[in-house]
């Protein structure tokens, strides 16, 4: 009979692994992750609409998409296809290209200071006080056609009055931006009144009139002449420009390309197209060459829902009319809700022909078109800022579905959070956002990021300096200080790994150590399966950071630095995953941007040379220390001069250790150089105070002393005491009668006799200071 392998049985599973889960916002709970093919994920994320400068608005919903993305990518291992487009044909980028077009066309013809700008100016300003400023007053406030400037001091007056203020912003959100620009357009008209009064009417004159009223004047021309503006080339130029300092700044905030880029002009035959569908599956219709989509239509029929995302928004005209844009018209349009597919070009806008004559995409069919070109009918993520959810997000759904006649075009809408700013929201559009390269001059790309994973991706985010210089600073202080130490003891220990103390160094904090970063290794799994929380899965670093600390602070040179190297690596690595990792990604920690040039790794270079150099000092103070000789001490003063002086220039620090060994750390010059500034600044304080101190007791031993100088004979005769007070004294100059003739009372003798003896003992102390004082004049 053959021998056989005994039976094997499978062992019960003890635990279970989390499974990702991720707030969709189409059911506004948290679900589980399932992605259409496998490890593929075909996730869509709107970009920007390209007119001016990124802002921190940009920075919180890209950085934070980009750290969604690390995650799926690089700790979950899905394959992820990130397509991102950038919208280059929009109301708001038409009108901003007109009025820039037309600004610098009128500036450039502007050749001096006359009363025909002027009037031009001043019209403009009073059309725009009519137009924008009365928006938010109330209407016995608001001033008619010539009484602008009339009633304008009462309008400033309110404008300053905060309560009020509050009132107009009621009425207006933007009332205070228009405020602002109205008054400084009316203090240079009333500079350029001055000016031409005074026969100053120099081009350079005329050009601090124009740039100052710029917002007004720009509006103004765009009303008056857009008609003329022809050249496609004027919109496309402006897009290209602001679109290549999107990507220039999204590159210093250090988020990744995405995989594609989309841009709605090389998409328009495909909008087209993506439009006949819709229109001819029964959801679209066409009125004066432009064409709707037909919310009615679609949202009654049993295959579709309108509004998935946010129902409750539907019949809100602000938002609908916010989707559809500023140079949108309502006419034509069978329900309040339907929104433009294909907009018909007025003179002025650029246009691309179609069947229903020259127009351009509306908003919302370029992502639907865009999306499904790359990605096909359905699609595993879609992602942007909250702002979008309806009605750019829900339209996008809809005509998508309309298109493929599908149940579901996305599975899982994930959408980031607003930003707020010392607690006010901000807003391109009123004018009160920092640009990202504004943040960048005051914190680093780490450091921003390091605040977005403090918070919850879809939370409402209030970035304050407080945050910055408070959480942020610590935690980055932290994981700076931990890499600094572990890397030190890792290469303390690879220059003496050849030679063991005989022990393994292995034992009960050791186990407990290994236990914890397993631990904390499934607790930060569990964590950003639980809809990537990467609040929680910082914590449990951090926590984890806290156990190392405390490990290798109680073991010194006895720690298993194989343990050590291991739980920091791993740090390491997520804190890297997360996107936060800079200079060389090979060593030990999260790196730092200024880490050496050519792939020179600065540590390894120079620690050799380094650890000869702290030999010498650790020889010579140990020898120092031993002599116990006074002659010795210039040596210890050698030894504290190289590390305080000559080696913080070098980024080198060294730590003092109980065995008289030192440990070698490399730290930022700078960080060093102000440590040590810092520290002398205290000592110079601790001195100082020392010397203030010292200097009031001399004062008061000099005080003590100028008391002495009377000789106790003389204290109680005048001029030391008031004439009269005595009348006889005995042979030592105590007094026996008071100026009455009356004997002293056995009280007064008392009282006379214990200052007598305390001024004899001040005069003594007075003539031995005297004598001391003549011997030093003397020598």
């Amino acid at each position: 009979m053959a021998l056989r392998q005994p039976a094997w049985h499978p062992p019960p599973r003890q635990i279970d692994q989390p499974v990702l889960k991720i707030f969709n916002s189409l059911t506004k709970t948290k679900t589980e992750f399932i992605p259409i093919g496998g490890s593929h994920v075909k996730w869509y994320n709107c970009g920007p609409t390209v007119y001016d400068a990124s802002h921190m608005g940009h920075a919180r919903n890209y950085v934070t998409q980009d750290i969604l993305r690390r995650i799926m990518s690089d700790y979950f291992g899905y394959d992820v296809h990130f397509v991102m487009n950038i919208t280059d044909i929009d109301d708001k980028i038409i009108v901003r290209a007109r009025q820039n077009y037309l600004f610098s066309q009128f500036r450039n013809s502007a050749t001096a200071l006359s009363a025909d700008l002027l009037s031009q100016v001043s019209e403009a300003w009073g059309s725009y006080i009519r137009e924008n400023v009365s928006k938010g007053l109330p209407d016995e406030e608001r001033p008619s056609r010539g009484d602008e400037e009339v009633r304008w001091p009462q309008i400033a007056g309110l404008a300053r009055d905060q309560s009020r203020k509050l009132e107009c912003l009621k009425r207006d959100e933007k009332f205070d931006m228009h405020f602002t620009a109205a008054d400084r357009t009316l203090a240079a008209i009333e500079a350029a009144r001055h000016a031409l009064s005074a026969n100053q009417s120099s081009g350079d004159t005329a050009l601090r009139l124009i740039d100052e009223s710029r917002d007004i004047l720009a509006s103004a021309l765009d009303k008056k002449l857009q008609d003329t503006v022809t050249d496609q080339s004027v919109f496309r130029s402006l897009a290209a420009y602001w679109e290549g300092r999107f990507f220039k700044d999204m590159e210093r905030l250090r988020v990744r390309y995405p995989d594609t880029v989309t841009r709605v002009t090389e998409y328009v035959p495909e909008v087209v197209e993506f439009v006949q569908g819709i229109i001819k599956n029964g959801y679209g219709y066409e009125f004066e060459s432009s064409v709707y989509f037909d919310t009615g239509a679609f949202d009654s029929s049993d295959r579709h829902d309108y509004a998935k995302l946010e129902p409750w928004s539907k019949g809100n005209r602000e938002l609908l009319a916010e989707g559809e844009g500023v140079l949108s018209s309502t006419s034509g349009r069978r329900s309040a809700s339907d929104f433009a597919l294909w907009k018909a070009s007025k003179p002025g806008e650029p246009s691309w022909p179609s069947p229903w004559g020259p127009g351009r995409p509306g908003w919302h069919i370029e992502c639907s078109v865009m999306a499904s070109a790359i990605l096909g009918d359905r699609l595993d993520i879609h992602s942007g800022g909250i702002d979008l959810a309806f009605p750019h997000h829900d339209n996008e759904m809809a005509q998508s579905e309309a298109y493929h006649e599908c149940g579901a075009w996305v599975n899982y809408f994930i959408h980031t959070g607003h930003l707020h700013i010392e607690g006010l929201k901000m807003s391109k559009s009123l004018k009160n956002f920092i640009t990202i390269d504004e943040i960048l001059q005051r914190f680093t790309a780490r450091q921003l990021r390091l605040a977005f994973l403090t918070q919850l991706w879809n939370a409402k985010i209030d970035f304050s300096e407080s945050m910055m210089t408070g959480e942020v600073k610590s935690l980055e202080v932290t994981f700076n200080n931990f890499f600094t130490n572990v890397r030190a003891i890792i290469s303390q220990a690879r220059a003496h790994e050849d030679q063991s103390d005989g022990e393994h160094h292995y034992n009960d904090a050791e186990r407990e150590l290994m236990k914890s970063l397993y631990d904390s290794k499934t607790a930060f799994r569990v964590a950003l399966c639980d809809s990537f929380n990467t609040p929680e899965a910082l914590k449990v670093i951090r926590d984890l950071v806290s156990r190392i600390n405390i490990y290798i602070n109680s073991s010194g040179r006895k720690a298993n630095v194989s343990v050590v190297e291991q739980s920091a690596t791993w740090i390491g690595d997520m804190l890297r995953m997360f996107g936060l990792g800079e200079g060389q990604a090979s060593e030990i920690g999260w790196g730092q941007e200024d880490e050496g040039a050519g792939g020179v790794n600065r540590e390894e270079t120079l620690m050799p040379y380094l650890r000869i150099l702290s030999s010498f000092r650790d020889g010579v103070r140990q020898l120092a220390i031993a002599k116990n000789d006074d002659a010795l001490k210039e040596i210890l003063k050698l030894c504290d001069k190289l590390r305080d002086d000559d080696l913080v220039s070098l980024g080198v620090a060294l730590d003092d250790q109980e065995d008289g060994k030192a440990l070698v750390k490399l730290v930022s010059p700078a960080e060093l150089i102000k440590a040590r500034e810092e520290k002398r600044l205290k000592l110079d304080a601790q001195a100082a105070k020392k010397a203030a101190a010292a200097e009031e007791v001399r004062q008061k031993r000099l005080a003590k002393i100028e008391k002495g100088r009377v000789p106790p004979e003389e204290m109680f005769r005048p001029p030391n005491v008031p004439e009269g007070t005595y009348i006889r004294w005995d042979e030592c100059g105590f007094p026996t009668a008071t100026g009455s003739g009356e004997d002293l009372s056995k009280n007064q003798q008392k009282r006379a006799r214990k200052e007598w003896d305390a001024q004899k003992k001040l005069h003594e102390e007075f003539l031995v200071w005297k004598k001391e004082q003549e011997s030093v004049a003397g020598s």
